[in-house]
């Protein structure tokens, strides 16, 4: 069974830092990323890492958001700096599907990725 587990979410002050961790069952995935969804708000692409590693980010992220991969331990990483309050949400890991490839920009709706974990929460107080 594919699964994707995320970790890494809490509480924190405006301004630190978050490393959210997904980590993947299957060997490969075509494309990883992360979605958020703020409290009373629609779910949001943040983010995703295409099958040559390149990423791809949401124009809000501006350079305070870092996606990496470590393929030997099937992780994908979020970075996040400078948080804000505005980057409280429910943050999801997403995979397209497991297998094949995906390259360039990947898919920014979440109705076209297939596998979803169960979320980790951040929550950014000022």
């Amino acid at each position: 069974q594919v699964q994707l587990v995320e970790s890494g979410g809490g509480s924190v002050q405006s301004g630190v830092s978050l490393r959210l961790s997904c980590a993947a069952s299957a060997d490969t995935y075509s494309c990883m990323g992360w979605f958020r969804q703020p409290p009373g708000k629609e779910r949001e692409w943040v983010g995703a890492i295409d099958s040559n590693g390149r990423p791809y980010y949401a124009a809000f992220v501006k350079g305070r958001f870092t996606l990496s991969q470590d393929n030997a331990k099937k992780t994908l990483y979020l970075q996040m700096n400078s948080l804000k309050p505005e980057d409280t949400a429910m943050y999801y890991c997403a995979a397209l599907y497991s297998g094949g490839a995906w390259y360039g920009p990947p898919p920014m709706n979440d109705w076209e990725y297939k596998y979803w974990g169960q979320g980790t929460h951040v929550t950014v107080s000022s």
